[in-house]
């Protein structure tokens, strides 16, 4: 699932980059473009990793950008 849309970043790669070692949002951002355009995927993407990285694995939520174009 999407959970930047901004910057197309699924779930699926913020756990890939906590496999490799992230903990926080800043670390995975090293890593991904995430959280750096509108932000309103930041809560979201914390959550996933604070939840990644205990072990307590979640189906985010999307946080879905006011600016961003959906086709429809």
């Amino acid at each position: 699932m999407y959970v930047c849309i901004c910057r197309s970043i699924t779930d699926r790669q913020i756990r890939r980059a906590v496999d490799q070692g992230a903990r926080t949002l800043q670390e995975v951002q090293q890593r991904l473009p995430l959280a750096d355009c509108c932000g309103r995927c930041g809560p979201t993407a914390r959550k996933l990793i604070r939840d990644c990285a205990a072990g307590t694995d979640s189906v985010p939520e999307p946080a879905f950008c006011p600016g961003a174009a959906f086709a429809g």
